[in-house]
């Protein structure tokens, strides 16, 4: 039997990190496919927070905005420190 008067770790980690990666990578791909420079992009709008950088094409911009920008630049940051 378990002793209940522990706590218990609880991690949600991993599907937070799918669910922003897939969001940057449908964010990216809807500003190719409307021919901005997504990079330039995603940086002006972590810069700035503002939504305008994002198109609205494939509801992209509604997608960004589910993340907070730090959660956006720490998503980022571990997936280009792990390389």
């Amino acid at each position: 039997m378990k002793d209940l008067n522990q706590t218990m770790k609880f991690s949600v980690e991993n599907d937070n990190a799918s669910k922003a990666e897939e969001i940057i990578t449908n964010v990216y791909k809807s500003l190719e496919e409307k021919g901005y420079n997504p990079i330039n992009q995603l940086i002006g709008y972590i810069l700035s927070g503002d939504p305008t950088y994002i198109t609205s094409h494939n509801n992209a911009r509604t997608l960004i905005r589910k993340l907070e920008r730090d959660e956006l630049l720490e998503e980022i940051l571990k997936k280009y420190l792990k390389k």
